[in-house]
């Protein structure tokens, strides 16, 4: 009788080994999937710094009511302490294995950041057209308010501050809904890089990967502009080349 009830015992105990062992080797698949992602970006020069993450449908920052959860850096200091190294950004990853990260811009590389309708049928055109569009990433988002991100060469940042680009798409994290069509992101600005997770499911991921190399971004902007302009329902193209100063 004893035996009998020993060989069930021992098969559940068995069994309930089996599924803890298993339990961390499919974190740490998740994990080493996630670091791999984040360091190919770093590769690709994109600096990378940690950023909030969804606490249910909260951020995990302290502030009540936080206007960006998840979307934003953890650091005041996210423009000096953004990095390309390697073995800093590993540290963070595993020490912050919830953290989102964001790319800041306007160092090697600019986004243009266009609404998910609109860059879905310009990087068609564009890829149709033959053009060397580069890296995108698409924030999903319900009933089609996600936004799409194409990674671009920077406008750069001469010695002489009088010679640099300004321009009126210019995006901040202050002025984002100031701009609901077409943002460019550039120096003082940042976007999340792949993998991000949001609160409600929604996540940011690659369409095309940072192995590709970063265009010029007057090559995408007339593409994206039309884009923007047909979707928002407008009859001429929106006004948005670069005004130099």
């Amino acid at each position: 009788m004893g035996a009998e009830f020993g060989r069930p015992a021992g098969g559940q105990g068995r069994i309930s080994q089996w599924l803890r062992n298993r339990r961390p080797q499919s974190a740490d698949a998740a994990a080493s999937a996630r670091e791999t992602e984040l360091l190919a970006a770093a590769g690709a020069g994109l600096p990378l710094a940690p950023a909030a993450h969804p606490a249910g449908y909260r951020c995990s920052c302290d502030r009540v009511g936080c206007p960006t959860p998840a979307r934003h850096p953890v650091s005041f200091a996210w423009q000096t302490q953004s990095t390309t190294d390697r073995a800093q950004i590993e540290r963070w990853a595993r020490h912050q294995p919830q953290a989102n990260f964001i790319t800041a811009t306007g160092m090697v590389h600019d986004v243009l950041d266009v609404p998910v309708e609109a860059g879905r049928s310009a990087l068609e055109r564009l890829l149709e057209a033959g053009v060397e569009v580069g890296p995108v990433a698409e924030l999903s988002a319900p009933d089609d308010q996600g936004r799409m991100l194409f990674f671009t060469l920077t406008r750069g940042t001469p010695a002489d501050e009088d010679e640099w680009w300004p321009c009126e798409l210019d995006c901040h994290p202050e002025t984002m809904d100031e701009h609901p069509g077409l943002r460019w992101h550039c120096r003082g600005s940042y976007v999340l890089v792949p993998p991000a997770q949001l609160p409600g499911e929604q996540r940011v991921a690659w369409v095309r990967g940072p192995e590709h190399p970063l265009p010029e971004p007057l090559t995408l902007l007339e593409t994206l502009t039309d884009a923007c302009a047909r979707f928002a329902g407008d009859s001429e193209p929106v006004a948005a080349w670069p005004l130099r100063g």
